[in-house]
């Protein structure tokens, strides 16, 4: 025996994680300031825990149409197959072809905010996505068909009693299609996730966070890779 504990080392992910986002609630005394520390947190998981094929973070989402989305607080995007990502005044543009999976990251979570986070996940989705086939030593494949884009919710508590109950699920089911959310975590309480089937299955108590990242993490393995952007469509915005 060396004294290794997996189910330890698994619990004291979750446990920092609690800890960082109930302080940030109790400790920061100014709502956005609590907002951007809570969103810190969780970016800060995925950045050390997502295999290195994958980036996050704060971001906003563009098509080779010239359309834009709202700031997203967490992207998750490839920057392995990725040509470009834009830096301007400390702000990131994520081409939309890039994209793996966008979540809203808040302190609690209620009907609300589930709404606002649908929205942003829809106005990505619903942003173009350009895919070209793609040329191998024997030969070209076909163009790859594009992947879903994940898109859920993050947050450290709830303001339904219960966190998982009924109420949580009509929220979730009142928005179908492009606005869905696949995925999310309560960090107090539990996590919840979509099913093939588009139903939600919801799993309180636990090690949420945790569970949230193994979910994260084998959707992403089924989604496999990006498809191959067609960088000359952005390329027609140049300036003659």
């Amino acid at each position: 025996m060396n004294g290794w504990s997996l189910p330890r080392l698994l619990e004291g992910l979750h446990d920092d994680i609690e800890r960082r986002l109930e302080s940030a609630r109790q400790v920061l005394g100014h709502p956005v300031t609590k907002g951007d520390a809570s969103e810190n947190v969780w970016l800060q998981l995925l950045k050390v825990y997502l295999p290195a094929r994958y980036r996050a973070e704060t971001a906003h989402v563009v098509d080779s149409d010239g359309l834009f989305s709202d700031q997203i607080d967490i992207v998750i995007f490839d920057r392995q197959y990725s040509p470009f990502i834009f830096h301007f005044e400390g702000q990131k543009i994520i081409p939309s072809e890039s994209v793996y999976a966008i979540f809203e990251a808040k302190q609690t979570i209620n009907a609300a905010l589930v709404e606002y986070a649908q929205k942003k996940v829809g106005s990505v989705r619903r942003l173009h996505r350009t895919s070209l086939p793609i040329p191998h030593a024997g030969g070209i494949y076909p163009a790859k068909s594009l992947p879903p884009i994940l898109g859920g919710i993050l947050s450290f508590d709830s303001d339904w009693n219960p966190p998982l109950g009924m109420p949580l699920r009509e929220a979730l089911t009142k928005s179908c299609g492009d606005d869905c959310l696949d995925l999310g975590c309560i960090a107090a309480h539990g996590s919840f996730g979509r099913t093939i089937s588009s139903d939600y299955e919801f799993f309180p108590g636990g090690k949420p966070a945790t569970a949230f990242l193994f979910d994260l993490i084998a959707r992403l393995q089924s989604h496999a890779t990006v498809p191959m952007i067609d960088v000359r469509a952005y390329a027609k915005w140049l300036m003659p």
